[in-house]
């Protein structure tokens, strides 16, 4: 099962490792990254592999929302189940 984490706001220090510890924590491995800066805006799309997880999901997401919310960032979490959903439409 996989997820995607999207991270976007002002550009700080430190964005893509606290992201990855609070999946590290969780033993949510990220398998694909893409980020860019332009100017002082901060964008990222992280695939990840919630297999694994040793928190259910909706409580990865909470913990990324509360790191966005320390951080000034909007981090949202989709599951995969929600692509395969829109697809069949």
């Amino acid at each position: 099962m996989r997820a995607v984490i999207t991270v976007i706001g002002k550009d700080t220090v430190g964005i893509l490792a606290k992201v990855c510890d609070v999946c590290a924590k969780a033993n949510v491995n990220v398998t694909e990254v893409t980020q860019t800066i332009q100017q002082d805006l901060f964008a990222m799309i992280m695939m990840v592999d919630i297999s694994k997880a040793t928190i259910p999901f909706v409580e990865l997401v909470e913990n990324l929302t509360q790191l966005g919310n320390k951080m000034g960032l909007q981090i949202h979490v989709m599951h995969e189940d929600i692509f395969d959903s829109m697809h069949k439409i």
